[in-house]
């Protein structure tokens, strides 16, 4: 089978637009792309034309450039079936196990909400990739703009399932911000230490640091460690159930 090749575009001040696609079968997505003109650029640069547009969610700064992407390329737009009122100029919804072909690759659909109610992933397992949107970043998650902690916290679990080698790919460059909070619950984590230190010598090159994968981010995701004894012991929550673990650590993180 061939390879999808999948490329950041930067968007925005600290956005990523996921360019994913593969010359042999004639097929190019773009992944939340929140403005046209980078993403325009991006293709012309690696002549290539916009077959598909995914999107994870509806906020702006993920569907900004669907409109003007499709009235140049005729792209298929693709999103959450579920929150497709809130999806400029979607073609096709999709659900929870829902299976959607880009050309030779498959991707199973997984609904992630809490971020915003409709929030989905597109789960591409023979490529070992996973465009996670605003839910799930490189130590960090998103804020629960319209859903709660338990609903966040089954979100992330459900990703926590997918194989360990699957890339992260999400919607922004938070990993040093959200690194720098991680330490504070969890100083003691030598896997979180050696990470941040090899993200802040990317960054002050200028680097993406993503993509991430999903077994790095059991490691040193202070939001997926909700059964970390050391972020327990700091959040002063020994005895607490997980749901509540990850509410706090939430909680401190939108104060920090």
């Amino acid at each position: 089978m061939s390879t999808l090749q999948i490329e950041p575009v930067a968007c925005l001040r600290d956005n990523y637009a996921w360019l994913a696609y593969d010359r042999d079968d004639g097929v190019c997505a773009i992944v939340d792309p929140s403005e046209a003109e980078p993403v325009k650029r991006a293709l012309a640069e690696r002549n290539l034309r916009l077959t598909h547009i995914l999107n994870t969610h509806h906020h702006m700064d993920h569907v900004g450039g669907n409109l003007a992407l499709k009235e140049e390329f005729a792209a298929t737009i693709v999103g959450p079936g579920k929150d497709r009122a809130r999806i400029p100029g979607i073609d096709v919804g999709v659900v929870e196990g829902d299976s959607y072909r880009l050309g030779s690759h498959g991707a199973k659909i997984l609904e992630i909400p809490a971020h915003t109610r409709g929030h989905i992933a597109f789960w591409f397992k023979d490529d070992a990739a996973v465009f996670t949107g605003d839910t799930l970043f490189a130590m960090g998650c998103g804020r629960l703009f319209e859903g709660d902690p338990p609903t966040m916290w089954a979100s992330l679990s459900k990703l926590m399932t997918l194989p360990g080698a699957t890339r992260i790919y999400c919607g922004h460059e938070y990993t040093e911000a959200n690194g720098r909070f991680a330490l504070t619950v969890e100083p003691g984590n030598p896997d979180l230490n050696e990470r941040m230190a090899q993200v802040r010598a990317v960054r002050a090159q200028g680097q993406p640091t993503l993509p991430s994968t999903l077994a790095l981010e059991k490691k040193t995701n202070p939001f997926l460690r909700a059964d970390s004894s050391e972020i327990r012991r700091s959040l002063g929550l020994q005895g607490a159930s997980e749901v509540e673990v990850f509410a706090e650590t939430r909680r401190r993180k939108d104060s920090f």
